[in-house]
């Protein structure tokens, strides 16, 4: 009789805890931890991990070392964490794209999003905000969604990319409205900021630190937040679900997920560290003067948030007939 015993199953027998739950999370950590970052230096995944690395370093007493793995829409890094040993020194800081979004676009998919990761604790979330130009005739949301249902697929959006969050978020809100738009991808940001300050593009949907100067010096008119609650940075903004979509949220949220199979008392000393690393107000300020709605709460909380935009934007992806080429 041949026994088989597969990389996975030897790390998960030599990482049973051979120690009570309290002393493991006591003996932890005891070396470098290595925080993952699927994206190229400088983005908002990279920026909230490098905010919080400092923090976790000194609540650990172990160096917290971010290490940038970009490609594949950040799904490389997804998987090199799945792939580690579920001890608590390989983390990851992913986004809502990599481990929500973009793994029901690629066939197969790269891996399972309910399998191959474990929800820690809810980073950081940052806000879209709906914008037209300034010369749009458009004042409010429903005006605007009026006039797309009046001309199906006349009305453009912008984004800067396919099957970008700025993507799904406007289809999610034609789909809700019942409306028909045309998007129109750009590579990258600029290029789609561009074309809506030209007043070229009708609308576009995108994160709140990248419009926020040009909401202020009026040359793009702010006509809904999609966030559940509105925003501080602009207070008299309304939501989408005040606008007559209720439950509405598209957001670009970051989480720190873990390989499956992390030991209970190891992820919730990462809970425990993050919600306490967020009660330094220097910290919070410097956080929210860079756009970023400050994360936290339970490892439920983070559970929930993953699996129920992984099965959403699964649903939304099927029925917009979204892929990537």
């Amino acid at each position: 009789m041949t026994i088989r015993i597969t990389r996975r199953a030897l790390g998960a027998a030599a990482l049973a805890p051979l120690l009570p739950a309290p002393a493991l999370a006591q003996a932890y950590p005891s070396r470098t931890i290595t925080m993952l970052v699927g994206f190229a230096p400088g983005g908002g995944t990279d920026i909230i991990a490098r905010f919080l690395a400092p923090a976790l370093q000194e609540e650990f007493g172990q160096a917290v070392a971010v290490e940038n793995r970009p490609g594949a829409s950040g799904t490389l890094a997804v998987l090199a964490m799945s792939r580690a040993r579920p001890d608590g020194y390989t983390m990851l800081m992913t986004t809502i794209s990599a481990s929500a979004v973009v793994p029901p676009l690629m066939t197969p998919p790269p891996f399972d999003i309910h399998r191959d990761q474990t929800a820690v604790v809810h980073a950081a979330t940052v806000p879209l905000v709906a914008v037209v130009p300034a010369n749009s005739t458009a004042r409010t949301l429903p005006e605007l969604l009026a006039r797309a249902k009046e001309n199906p697929g006349v009305l453009n959006y912008s984004s800067s990319g396919v099957a970008t969050q700025q993507h799904l978020a406007a289809e999610l809100l034609a789909s809700q409205a019942g409306v028909r738009m045309t998007h129109v991808p750009f590579r990258g940001t600029g290029q789609a900021v561009n074309e809506i300050l030209a007043g070229r593009i009708d609308l576009a949907i995108d994160t709140f630190p990248t419009y926020l100067p040009h909401i202020r010096s009026g040359a793009v008119r702010a006509l809904a937040v999609t966030m559940p609650q509105r925003v501080e940075w602009l207070p008299d903004v309304p939501t989408v679900a005040e606008l007559g979509f209720p439950g509405f949220d598209a957001v670009v949220w970051y989480m720190l997920v873990a390989p499956p199979g992390i030991p209970q008392p190891i992820a919730d000393r990462w809970v425990a560290a993050v919600n306490k690393a967020y009660g330094n107000e220097t910290l919070r300020k410097r956080i929210s003067d860079a756009g970023f709605v400050i994360g936290g709460g339970t490892q439920q909380d983070a559970a929930r948030m993953l699996t129920g935009d992984a099965d959403r934007y699964a649903a939304l992806v099927r029925g917009a007939n979204i892929r990537l080429d």
